[in-house]
């Protein structure tokens, strides 16, 4: 009998994020940011600007213009299929709590350390989450 080990990317992350502020406009606005990038992204793709196959190297000059405009720098643009990525993204006060399945979200930490967050990244598989975790 032989017994296969594999790897599959069909395991769920549970991964949070949470990004904690020193003020509640900051994190409404760090949530706002990454809504207009989702939103950008979801509609490059459907222009075919955007194609995930693997050999993103360089932004659109639209997606390049947008970035500008938002005064996003550190972003590269192999990181710009995390935003096409099943993600829930809630601010409560100055915290703003980032949920997805997901283990590529170096596009997202990128955004909240550049909006000053103070971030927390884990698995709710490996820490679920607590009664003081709820209060975020």
């Amino acid at each position: 009998m032989k017994l296969w080990f594999g790897y599959g990317s069909e395991h769920s992350m549970n991964l949070v994020m949470i990004g904690r502020f020193e003020d509640a406009r900051d994190a409404v606005r760090a949530k706002q940011l990454i809504d207009r990038v989702i939103e950008k992204v979801s509609e490059d793709v459907a222009a075919g600007l955007i194609d995930f196959d693997g050999s993103t190297e360089r932004f659109s000059k639209e997606m390049t213009e947008f970035l500008q405009n938002e005064k996003v720098y550190n972003l590269a643009p192999a990181e710009l299929e995390q935003f096409a990525y099943d993600v829930a993204v809630e601010v409560k006060g100055s915290t703003l709590v980032l949920r997805t399945d997901e283990c590529d979200v170096s596009a997202f930490l990128k955004l909240l350390i550049d909006h000053r967050a103070r971030v927390e990244v884990f698995s709710a598989h490996h820490h679920p989450e607590t009664k003081s975790d709820e209060k975020v």
